[in-house]
């Protein structure tokens, strides 16, 4: 299983990434919304996930073109967000996001979000 983190932030990439690789996916990262629709488009993850808030091009705008391109039209997309941008999830959700992560998270919250979405990385690793 492949996932792409979308953030602009070092420390949030960094912990997401860990914790999808513990859980056996293969990560790819990107830092901000350019690089990550060139990303999926070249090589479709099995999910997206996808910072809110990010320069240049925020994860709504990403969203939007992710839905756009017949590659990835289908791909799960999880959004972050703060508790702040909550009100914003709304959109995000009406534009196509699967689901949102709010940070901060652990672990345990983000496999929760996986699974609501069929995709089980244990069950897929022994298979």
């Amino acid at each position: 299983m492949r996932a792409l983190v979308v953030d602009d932030s070092d420390a949030v990439r960094g912990i997401l990434a860990t914790h999808l690789a513990q859980s056996g996916f293969d990560v790819d990262v990107a830092a901000d919304g350019f690089q990550a629709v060139s990303r999926a488009g070249q090589s479709p993850p099995d999910v997206v996930l996808l910072d809110w808030d990010m320069p240049g091009m925020d994860g709504i705008e990403v969203l939007r073109r992710l839905r756009a391109q017949y590659r990835t039209a289908g791909t799960p997309v999880i959004m972050l967000a703060t508790p702040h941008e909550m009100p914003f999830l709304e959109n995000a959700l009406d534009a196509g996001a699967s689901e949102y992560l709010i940070k901060p998270f652990d672990a345990d919250s983000l496999l929760e979000k996986l699974l609501l979405l069929g995709i089980d990385p244990e069950a897929r690793r022994t298979a």
